[in-house]
């Protein structure tokens, strides 16, 4: 949960950069697994700004 939270923060602030006029795209990706060692869940936060990319995962 704690994650998550965390998660939503970052794409918070990574789309408050765009606020300028700038163009900024933020990205967001989620997944669920499930294997024989249980569920795992998963994903990522990006910002994409010209040729610069930057992505947190947890």
């Amino acid at each position: 949960m704690r994650k998550t939270v965390f998660a939503l923060f970052a794409l918070a602030v990574l789309t408050a950069c765009g606020v300028d006029g700038e163009p900024v795209q933020p990205t967001l990706n989620a997944g669920i697994g499930v294997g024989d060692s249980g569920v795992h869940v998963g994903g990522a936060v990006g910002l994409h700004k010209g040729p610069v990319s930057v992505f947190l995962g947890f």
